[in-house]
């Protein structure tokens, strides 16, 4: 998968895993009550700050935190850009 767009510095693009759409019981969530996924894959990386090197590259699937990131959306798909440092997990 391939985006337009190129992070500055030490940013990452994510692409939001689908919210779970039943329980592990079956129970059917409505929209009302999915919570936002936490959990991605990398689309696109920055080249990193002088000093600290990127660790995740394209393809990583990521765990973030709950309220990192500022959202985006660009040809009609949903994005997450975030610093490397609000990326708590690489899966």
């Amino acid at each position: 998968m391939s985006v337009n767009i190129k992070p500055l510095a030490d940013r990452v693009v994510v692409e939001p895993a689908a919210a779970e759409e039943t329980t592990a019981s079956g129970i059917i969530i409505p929209d009302t009550a999915k919570e936002k996924p936490q959990k991605g894959n990398v689309v696109a990386v920055g080249d990193g700050k002088k000093d600290e090197p990127m660790t995740v590259k394209v393809g990583d699937t990521v765990l973030y935190g709950k309220y990192s990131g500022t959202e985006l959306s660009w040809e009609d798909k949903e994005y997450m850009i975030m610093r490397e440092s609000d990326i708590l997990a690489v899966l």
